[in-house]
């Protein structure tokens, strides 16, 4: 099973192609239906309580990525608490509604700056809302969007300290403190780190304040992962799976000579990690 981006079924992109139709409406000197549909279907529904979720990743930008992590994360929680089978319904209707006033081809056609973000969005709701789905790439690839759509817009010259920078200025004893306290909660969230993920975050307590030493261990890092995966893609028998640890195989990045080592690269080594983790004991055969 797979989980494909439907913009027919993106509440976000629904809610902003509707403002578009009353905008061209309005100017076109019409009555615009799309105004009574957009009050009819997102106004006090789950339709609605849908779109805020959308509404908030696109007011949040310009954050440090330690706090884009945290905006998503709790988006995605949030999701949770939606009522699946109203919003199926709701959704069916509303493309039904927009299909009798309108050419439904020329509504969808309009382009919009956002939709990859929304897009993102859209497909990690349907993860954690699918029961057993498990597709580490395709759930890495779409946080890396959307953390990427929220903390790297910024008109300032001014640069926001990342947690690695902040990091950088703790003494040891701070460090060791900060390391066990990284331990615990990244244990919290991926049950219980491998010794593979344990290294990582030891290196950032000794190398933090070593940019040159901690570029050279995470694309180590990088190139141990690849072979790995390479070796591990030569014993899983599903070809669908074996497509896609090429294709992350193919897009996994060295950082260059200068560029820094930022606060989503260690997490994805982290997450990259955990894939090797589950194609050991779900795909592998030995």
């Amino acid at each position: 099973m797979n989980i494909k981006h439907s913009k027919f079924k993106n509440s976000g992109i629904l809610f902003e192609l509707l403002v578009r139709q009353i905008t061209t409406d309005t100017l076109d000197g019409k009555d615009s239906k799309a105004r009574d549909i957009l009050q009819h279907f997102f106004v006090k529904t789950e339709l609605g309580r849908e779109y805020k979720l959308y509404e908030t990743l696109s007011k949040k930008t310009n954050l440090t990525e330690a706090k884009a992590n945290v905006v998503l994360d709790s988006l995605i929680e949030s999701s949770r608490n939606l009522n699946r089978g109203a919003l199926r319904r709701q959704k069916y209707n509303l493309i039904k509604e927009i299909s009798t006033n309108y050419d439904i081809n020329k509504f969808f056609k309009h382009k919009l700056p956002n939709y990859k973000s929304q897009a993102a969005l859209y497909t990690l709701i349907e993860i954690k809302a699918t029961p057993k789905f498990s597709n580490p790439e395709l759930e890495i690839n779409n946080k890396l969007t959307i953390i990427e759509y929220i903390s790297t817009k910024t008109t300032s010259k001014k640069t926001t300290p990342t947690v690695l920078d902040e990091y950088a200025g703790y003494d040891r004893d701070l460090k060791t403190l900060t390391y066990n306290v990284l331990l615990k909660k990244f244990n919290e969230k991926y049950t219980n780190l491998n010794e593979n993920q344990k290294i990582v975050l030891k290196e950032l307590v000794t190398s933090i304040d070593n940019t040159p030493r901690l570029k050279e261990f995470y694309n180590g890092k990088v190139g141990e992962i690849k072979n790995t995966l390479t070796e591990l893609n030569s014993k899983v028998k599903d070809k669908t799976v074996q497509i896609k640890i090429n294709e992350v195989v193919k897009i996994l990045p060295s950082i260059g000579k200068i560029s820094k080592v930022k606060d989503g690269d260690l997490i994805n080594l982290l997450q990259y990690y955990d894939l090797i983790e589950e194609l050991e004991t779900t795909h592998v055969q030995v």
